[in-house]
C-alpha cells in the first residue's frame, strides 16, 4: 500500500507526504531525518489515505499540495486550524 499523509507541525502548519511505509516515515520525521520537518518538530499525523497504486498516491499528494487540494482539506475539515 501507498500512503498520503498530513502532518501537523510545531509551527502550526501542515506537511503533506507520500510513502509506502507510514510507521517508518513517521519515525524518521520524529528523529529529524526528514529535511522538510526537522526544524518543525514535534509532528503529529492528522490523517492519511491509503492507495494500492503508487502513481495514484503520488498524484493525490500533488493534488493536496495544490490550491484546490488545500481547499479540499479545509472543506472536509481534515485539519483543525
Amino acid at each position: 500500500m501507498w500512503y498520503v499523509y498530513i502532518l501537523w507541525c510545531s509551527d502550526n502548519k501542515t506537511y503533506i507526504g507520500c510513502t509506502d511505509d507510514l510507521k517508518d516515515r513517521k519515525m524518521r520525521h520524529d528523529k529529524g531525518q526528514i529535511n522538510s520537518t526537522k526544524d518543525r518538530l514535534p509532528v503529529k499525523i492528522i490523517c492519511y489515505f491509503a492507495f494500492s497504486n503508487k502513481y495514484t498516491a503520488f498524484d493525490f499528494e500533488k493534488y493536496l499540495k495544490s490550491g484546490s487540494g488545500r481547499a479540499f482539506i479545509k472543506k472536509h475539515k481534515l485539519v483543525d486550524e
